[in-house]
């Protein structure tokens, strides 16, 4: 940037003249190239996206933070794939305490944008682990309510389901009173399910981008396996871990077979996946949208809300309330690499 541009009234100051993937101090309405990085392990980094930001939104979230004792010692704008609109990253070299994620909800809703804030930042350019919860996560629906629909007991079931996900019910207990009600349900209708899978925007993309740079995707979800197993082929994923029916001459039996993958036995599988990869806990994300992916979130390096309940949003690290999951790219490539730290 020139010094002419730098030196613009803020009110003439277009965020187009920010380097791309540079970090910048930002003091009295003037923004000037910073020599090195903020350090990844210290500090916390807000990152502003899905928003059309000028100087005005930049100076909004600085004040913002600012009145959360966090203050912005650094901003960059990035563009992590050519999908997805440019965003801003504040970085708050001494805050140690992040914001209520709703109360960042809150905030970022009178910009019309989305604001997480995420510490320790995982690096989409080392080998990593990402650990999906599958229904209304990598796909849009619930397979155990739409399998309810076959069965004509949706309203049964998705009540339960609702109440499951909301945290107001054991996962197993509900997982078991559901699958009940779906004895005499015909495989081949199962199938005819299982082939009509609608993804959710962006998570095939998402797979692809992490492949390419050596992450290992796995799913683990508290739905079944013919479910998952599709999935897996759709996205090309590592593994699926998932709940077995039983099945009887071609029918459900109303019953599931071996262990519930419920919230702790996602941690397990996260955690175990993590130790076979030989992989740092800041190297390893999960990502879900109920209370029983909430466990699991907890023991990653990132636990990242999507679309997720109140509870959910809460209790996560970071939330993409709305949109593409490539947006996840947002908090794994910040710029921080292949450069001394501030």
């Amino acid at each position: 940037m020139s010094k002419t541009n730098m030196a613009q009234p803020p009110a003439e100051q277009s965020l187009v003249n920010l380097t791309l993937n540079k970090w910048f101090s930002y003091q009295d309405s003037v923004f000037l190239p910073l020599t090195n990085i903020p350090n990844k392990q210290q500090g916390l980094f807000s990152i502003a996206f899905a928003g059309d930001f000028d100087v005005s939104s930049v100076n909004s979230i600085i004040d913002f933070l600012a009145k959360q004792n966090q203050i912005v010692t650094a901003i960059c704008q990035y563009q992590p794939d050519l999908g997805l609109a440019p965003a801003l990253c504040f970085y708050a070299k001494n805050a140690e305490q992040a914001i209520n994620p709703l109360v960042l909800q809150e905030f970022s809703h009178t910009l019309d944008c989305q604001l997480v804030q995420v510490a320790a930042p995982p690096s989409l350019y080392k080998p990593g682990l990402l650990v999906m919860d599958m229904d209304s996560t990598a796909i849009t629906i619930e397979c155990i309510d739409e399998i309810a629909r076959l069965a004509d007991v949706y309203d049964e079931v998705a009540s339960v389901t609702a109440l499951a996900m909301a945290g107001k019910l054991d996962f197993s207990e509900s997982l078991n009173q559901r699958v009940a009600k779906l004895e005499g349900i015909e495989k081949s209708l199962i199938e005819e399910l299982k082939s009509a899978l609608p993804l959710m925007p962006g998570i095939k993309v998402l797979c692809q981008i992490l492949k390419q740079h050596d992450w290992y995707l796995a799913i683990a979800s508290g739905g079944f396996v013919p479910f998952a197993e599709r999935v897996q082929e759709l996205i090309n994923l590592d593994e699926v871990h998932a709940n077995v029916l039983e099945f009887k001459d071609d029918k459900l039996t109303g019953k599931v077979l071996g262990t519930i993958v419920d919230a702790q036995q996602k941690a397990i599988i996260l955690e175990s996946l993590q130790h076979k990869l030989g992989l740092e806990k800041s190297q390893t994300v999960a990502i879900g949208d109920g209370a029983n992916d909430l466990v699991m979130m907890a023991k990653a390096g990132l636990g990242v809300a999507v679309h997720g309940k109140p509870k959910v949003v809460e209790q996560a690290q970071a939330a993409i309330c709305e949109g593409s999951l490539l947006q996840l790219l947002y908090m794994l490539a910040i710029p921080l690499e292949n450069e001394p730290a501030l």
